[in-house]
């Protein structure tokens, strides 16, 4: 192999793993921009990270499918009740898979809120995570989100497990 042609297949190598870096990275922002669009009240904001027929299975008994539900489920008097007391929704960074134009992951969420009679915040929520997020037009979004409280649950704990094959795809 001549030296141009290693220099070109180091270059091609290098341009992938960039753009691995740059589709995790996306990700990642995509996820931490949860809590301060939701803390905030910004219903539309929310609602945008996820593609239009997204869906969200949030909280025991709340499952939203599309961008309306999301917007009212931020707007609806439930939400509004837990931030105007204080609360924060902290996620933490996801695992992420990535193949192609799709992408899996798992995460905790923790829903932190304020006490104003004992000064002090307390955690309320502790929750495992899955994800499914699909590269769109505008970027990567969510697809799926389930968000299951960590209540001892076999199947809540199971949701955080290692996948059966944690190799990236291209060690496959």
């Amino acid at each position: 192999m001549s030296e141009i042609d290693e220099l070109r297949t180091t270059v091609a190598a290098l341009a992938a793993k960039v753009h691995a870096l740059e589709d995790q990275v996306e990700i990642m922002q995509l996820v931490a921009q949860y809590g301060p669009a939701v803390d905030s009240g910004s219903g539309e904001a929310t609602a945008a990270l996820w593609t239009d027929d997204g869906s969200f299975d949030a909280v025991p008994h709340l499952k939203m499918r599309g961008r309306d539900d999301i917007v009212g489920m931020v707007h609806g008097n439930g939400h509004q009740s837990l931030i105007h007391d204080g609360c924060g929704h902290v996620l933490t960074v996801p695992h992420i898979v990535v193949d192609g134009d799709r992408a899996t992951g798992r995460s905790y969420a923790l829903n932190i809120r304020w006490d104003a009679g004992a000064d002090r915040f307390w955690v309320a929520r502790v929750s495992a995570n899955t994800w499914r997020w699909v590269r769109t037009p505008q970027g990567w979004r969510i697809a799926e989100r389930i968000n299951a409280n960590l209540d001892g649950t076999a199947e809540h704990r199971t949701m955080l497990a290692p996948p059966a094959n944690p190799l990236p795809p291209e060690e496959k």
